[in-house]
């Protein structure tokens, strides 16, 4: 079958009916029609029919030595570092399609499944640990060119480091039987991207202190699977119109609590259980983390990218790039920009072979741009809002617009270089990108992306190789 086509990603998620809570009622009907879900689901079927794009296909899919038929580049397993590249030009095609804005646009869950089907012999000869699962779902995935969520994190009841999290019931999802079929499993995870609006689910324990072995797994399963729901946060779709809300109505990705009441996960399923060694080492060890940040950082670049073409658009709109101030605030940007380009092309740079025989980016440059990017894309958009100012407030919508109004707003929201229709446009997509709740999520998305910035930069500390530097001091003080 090999990769599908917006239509057919559309009609699969259909079929799914998969257990979607959305403002106290559950979501039926076709799960793309509904106002909440339509832009996202229609932006991420442009994705998978641009693999079809017979000008793009050789950037975007590969053909399987094994099936004949093309798979999307983002399974692909890079043996070179031109391989690294050619998954990274993959990402930096999708990211575009998108501006960078959907943080769980296809190719990010498709390099997770990549890298852990690639990590599996971590797995070989562990207790209650299956690796050839792991391959079995790399296999299904690539066939079918399935989309993922995932959720890694336990409900936030209590975080101090000594809480043991003790209930009567399960509140944190854990293993509460082990029989013939497989585990079952009960309680909840947090924040699923896009939670209900794929074909499957995976989830995986994250390290952390005194984990317990009924919550040490790893699976994936249908997000139709019997017993699952998905309980949504408020909608930060503003409204239909592309006038008004130009992003929220494409590419608000919803997030979701996963609620797993007496949820069945069959033995073929199941990656590894009742094992908090594996579970604390996977996904440390495993080539998840550098593959993801590959991904991200990507990403990330081209969604500056957007920023900067935002930016020096409301300039020129508004005329004031003859102030210093100003030009000092897109230094920024574009510091920031060729700052991420660099580490980017310094982790392909260093790549080297993994234990796996495969051709990892080297780390510490992406944990750096993973370090950084939470830092600089708030300053990001408060740079669009210091040089929107007060434009960015008094905003009429696409109605006012069509009305007997259109006259006065013609004359008094003209920009230097556009009309006032043009100049509201422009300005809305602003305001949508930094002031909306869709853009105000986005920057708390960028921030807690790969989670604690404080514990991010704990990580670098630790990892970063300081030794000779050490004793270049050492010499010196001799």
């Amino acid at each position: 079958m090999g990769i599908i086509t917006g239509d057919g990603f559309i009609e699969r998620l259909d079929r799914l009916g998969n257990e979607i809570w959305l403002d106290g009622e559950r979501v039926k009907g076709k799960i793309s029609e509904h106002p909440a879900f339509k832009g996202i689901i229609r932006a991420k079927a442009a994705l998978y029919d641009l693999q079809h794009d017979t000008k793009l296909k050789d950037e975007l899919t590969y053909v399987s030595q094994e099936k004949g038929e093309r798979m999307g580049l983002s399974y692909l397993q890079p043996k070179t570092i031109e391989d690294l590249r050619k998954r990274r030009r993959m990402m930096e095609h999708w990211a575009r399609c998108t501006h960078g804005l959907m943080g769980r646009s296809p190719d990010y869950m498709n390099t997770a499944v990549m890298s852990f089907a690639a990590s599996s012999s971590l797995l070989d000869g562990k207790e209650n640990s299956f690796p050839d699962n792991l391959h079995s779902l790399y296999k299904r995935a690539t066939e079918q060119d399935l989309s993922f969520t995932h959720t890694f994190i336990n409900p936030q009841i209590n975080r101090t480091q000594l809480h043991l999290g003790y209930s009567a019931k399960p509140i944190s999802a854990k293993v509460i039987e082990r029989n013939d079929k497989g585990i079952v499993i009960k309680g909840a995870r947090l924040l699923a991207t896009q939670g209900g609006l794929t074909d499957e689910v995976i989830v995986m324990t994250s390290p952390r202190f005194f984990l317990e072995e009924d919550e040490a797994f790893a699976f994936s399963i249908p997000s139709n699977t019997k017993g699952i729901k998905f309980i949504c946060r408020q909608s930060f779709v503003g409204g239909e119109s592309s006038f008004d809300h130009p992003l929220s109505s494409k590419y608000e990705e919803m997030d979701s609590i996963v609620v797993f009441d007496n949820v069945l996960v069959e033995w073929d399923r199941v990656f590894f259980y009742d094992n908090v060694e594996v579970a604390e080492e996977f996904k440390t060890c495993s080539s998840f983390h550098t593959f993801a940040y590959h991904q991200v950082v990507t990403r990330q670049i081209v969604k500056t990218e957007f920023i900067l073409g935002l930016a020096e658009l409301l300039v020129e709109t508004i005329n004031v790039g003859e102030y210093q101030h100003i030009q000092e605030k897109l230094s920024e940007i574009v510091i920031g920009l060729e700052t991420m380009k660099a580490l980017l092309e310094k982790s392909e740079n260093d790549a080297s072979i993994d234990q796996f025989g495969y051709m990892r980016p080297s780390m510490i440059p992406l944990q750096v741009a993973s370090n950084f990017f939470p830092k600089i894309y708030p300053r990001f958009t408060e740079i669009i809002q210091l040089i929107g100012a007060s434009g960015m407030v008094s905003l009429p919508t696409e109605k006012d617009f069509n009305s007997e109004l259109r006259g006065d707003l013609d004359m008094y929201l003209q920009g230097a270089t556009k009309n006032a229709e043009d100049r509201v446009k422009l300005f809305r997509l602003a305001w949508d990108l930094t002031m909306s709740s869709f853009g105000t999520r986005q920057t708390q998305y960028e921030r807690y992306f790969f989670g604690d910035p404080i514990r991010l930069s704990s990580t670098l500390y630790k990892n970063y190789p300081k030794e000779k530097y050490v004793e270049e001091i050492n010499r010196l003080l001799k």
